[in-house]
C-alpha cells in the first residue's frame, strides 16, 4: 500500500516522557504515588496540551493544593528533566526518511510553551515538514478533530499516512480513519516497520 507521508508522535517516540521517574528521584516513589493520587497533575497537563498557559495552569493547581505546592511547581520548574533523554535511533529514522524525500509530520499532544522549550533542547523537533501540535490546535489525541486537521491541511489521503505512536488509543483512533499505523514500543521495531514497508533499507534504518 502506498505511503505518502510518515507521522511521528513525539513523547516516548522521539524523546522521553517520564514524569513519574522524575518524581521518584526527587521525592521517592511512595510520596510520588500519594502526590498523583491527591493532585490531578496529569489532568492539568492535558489542559496545557489543549492550549492552556503552562505556568498559570500549574501555579493555579499549586494554589488549590498548598500542601503539595512545592512538588506541584516542580512540574513547571523542572519540566525539561521529565523529557530526558532523547531517543537517537528514532531521530536517525526521521532524518533518513526526509533524506529520501518522504514527508515527515508530527502529531503530538504537547503544550505551546513546552514544545518551544523542547525544541531548544532537542533540535530534531524542528525538522518536521509540518508539525501538528495539540496546544496550537486546541484539541488532543485521540479526539477525531486533531486527525481531521492533519488530513485537511496536508491533503494526504488517510490510507497513505503511516503513523507511529506509543499509546494504543491514539493508534486505534487513526486506524478507524484508515491510517496505516504502528504501535511504537522500541525504535528498533519502528525501524523494522519502515523497512518492511519499503520506505528505508536496512542500512538506512540502522
Amino acid at each position: 500500500m502506498t505511503i505518502s507521508a510518515v507521522v511521528f508522535d513525539i513523547g516516548r517516540v522521539l524523546i522521553a516522557w517520564e514524569p513519574e521517574q522524575f518524581y521518584d528521584r526527587e521525592i521517592g516513589k511512595d510520596k510520588r504515588i500519594t502526590l498523583l493520587e491527591s493532585v490531578p497533575l496529569h489532568d492539568a497537563n492535558l489542559e496545557v496540551d489543549r492550549g492552556a498557559p503552562f505556568k498559570k495552569t500549574i501555579t493555579d493547581l499549586a494554589e488549590r493544593h498548598p500542601e503539595w505546592a512545592r512538588e506541584i511547581m516542580m512540574w513547571h520548574d523542572h519540566w525539561i528533566e521529565m523529557v530526558t533523554p532523547d531517543i537517537p535511533h528514532s531521530a536517525r529514522l526521521l532524518r533518513a526518511l526526509r533524506a529520501k524525500g518522504i514527508p515527515v509530520l508530527a502529531l503530538s499532544n504537547f503544550g505551546i510553551e513546552t514544545f518551544e522549550i523542547a525544541k531548544v533542547e532537542y533540535p530534531v523537533l524542528t525538522e518536521f515538514d509540518q508539525a501538528f501540535i495539540s496546544g496550537h490546535l486546541k484539541c488532543i489525541k485521540p479526539d477525531a478533530e486533531i486527525y481531521e486537521i492533519l488530513e485537511r491541511e496536508t491533503a494526504v489521503s488517510p490510507t497513505e499516512l503511516l503513523f507511529a505512536d506509543d499509546r494504543p488509543e491514539n493508534i486505534e483512533a487513526a486506524a478507524k480513519r484508515g491510517w496505516q499505523t504502528h504501535l511504537f514500543t522500541t525504535p528498533e521495531g519502528w525501524a523494522e516497520r519502515l523497512v518492511q514497508d519499503g520506505l528505508l533499507t536496512k542500512e538506512e534504518a540502522a
